[in-house]
């Protein structure tokens, strides 16, 4: 049975106070053992309708639990999504502030720009090509509203894909012009080598990863917009960070990025 609309509102609203005061709750899941991804995506809703009423803006979208490992260990067998909103973006040699943050942990990907609308259902990783202005790497600074990172999948997709802030490179190219399922990724922590991976660890290619986005919204009747920026998923693990520590990502053939935390 799905959740009535109070207790959506409810658990929304709790959602956005954690965020402001940089508090923890305890997983939504153990409170609500029947709550399904539907309900947990109607939440996500409500906690992002309350960014947008203080002044925000949805600026894409992300995509989530994109990697093997995450999916075992959240016990699903599909990605999920979270709305990336103007209040997240950093640019390329600002510095994150860790302290306006509950345990973040980041992690390299390529973000997408498109020049086009993308409504699905029947996208194909060609339509995603030719709908995309520019790739770029970037960091998404992931952190979870959820005590101590218990997450379950609804947990996760109640609180916006775990979405924390964004930070893009400055090095655009056009994604006809390199495979990114081939493309090798080198991620760095505090000058050390943490992983190296491929565009392909992701959905088979981060092309891929946009395509089901775009036809998993268009079943919920939502277009991908000209102008969006899409985070197609995570191609490193998990890294926590905090004050002091700084991350450098290359992708092969499309350039590098980093970031800095105080």
């Amino acid at each position: 049975m799905a959740m009535n609309a109070d207790t959506i509102k409810r658990y929304g609203d709790e959602l956005y106070q954690s965020l402001i005061a940089c508090t923890p709750i305890d997983p939504l899941t153990n409170r609500e053992p029947d709550i399904t991804i539907e309900d947990a995506y109607q939440i996500q809703l409500r906690m992002i309708q309350r960014r947008l009423d203080a002044g925000e803006i949805v600026i894409g979208k992300k995509i989530g639990v994109t990697s093997k490992v995450v999916m075992d260990m959240l016990g699903v067998n599909q990605p999920d999504f979270g709305h990336l909103l103007s209040g997240m973006v950093f640019n390329e040699g600002e510095a994150v502030d860790t302290s306006k943050m509950i345990a973040p942990r980041a992690e390299a990907e390529v973000a997408f720009l498109l020049a086009k609308d993308l409504t699905g259902p029947g996208v194909t990783a060609e339509d995603v090509l030719r709908a995309t202005e520019c790739v770029m790497p970037c960091f998404e600074i992931v952190d979870s509203r959820i005590k101590d990172w218990k997450i379950k999948i609804q947990d996760t997709v109640a609180d916006n894909a775990s979405c924390g802030v964004f930070t893009l490179g400055g090095v655009r190219r056009s994604p006809r012009d390199i495979d990114l399922a081939l493309a090798g990724m080198v991620l760095e922590k505090n000058g050390e080598i943490i992983s190296t991976s491929s565009g392909a660890s992701v959905q088979g290619s981060p092309v891929n990863s946009v395509a089901w986005l775009a036809n998993t919204l268009g079943a919920y009747g939502i277009t991908l917009k000209a102008g969006d920026v899409i985070l197609s998923g995570s191609q490193s693990p998990l890294v926590p960070v905090k004050a002091g520590d700084s991350l450098y990502c290359a992708v092969g053939g499309l350039g590098s990025t980093s970031v800095r935390f105080i």
